[in-house]
């Protein structure tokens, strides 16, 4: 076989586009564009990104029954009886009401949900007006010290 009989591949006939090169052939840049952002190889948007404008997820408006669950729970203000007991400015015959507790620093607002607790002592004579909740160990103690519940 001699150089002069060699012939072309059948697929070597047409020239190929060089694809990837920069723009050198035909203006083509491998599927991206010529020289923003998108064109580098390290970028790749997130989902949702619209390039700067609020997205479409932050523009819809939310499903009308959707709550958020911070709202559906009750928030309690916790007091302690080892607290009340401890308190010299609290005296045996005295009524604790939220106003009462507001007053000596127990809880932020009159109109906070108040949940007594118990986890000392408490031998106090109390009687206890107007709070929404008492924890079982609570009532028991309250009940043995001879306070009320109203």
């Amino acid at each position: 076989m001699k150089l002069c009989e060699l012939k072309r591949s059948a697929w070597l006939k047409s020239k190929s586009n060089r694809v990837g090169r920069w723009n050198w052939s035909k203006w083509t840049y491998s599927g991206r564009w010529q020289k923003w952002q998108k064109a580098r190889s390290w970028h790749s948007s997130k989902p949702f990104f619209e390039w700067g404008q609020t997205s479409i997820v932050q523009r819809m408006p939310k499903a009308r029954w959707f709550k958020r669950h911070y709202k559906l729970v009750d928030n309690y203000s916790i007091v302690n009886l080892s607290n009340l007991q401890k308190d010299e400015r609290i005296t045996n015959d005295m009524e604790i009401t939220k106003f009462k507790l507001k007053e000596l620093g127990y809880i932020k607002k009159e109109s906070d949900l108040v949940k007594v607790l118990w986890n000392w002592d408490f031998s106090k004579k109390l009687t206890f007006t107007w709070l929404e909740k008492y924890s079982k160990s609570a009532l028991n103690k309250i009940e043995k010290s001879w306070a009320k519940i109203n």
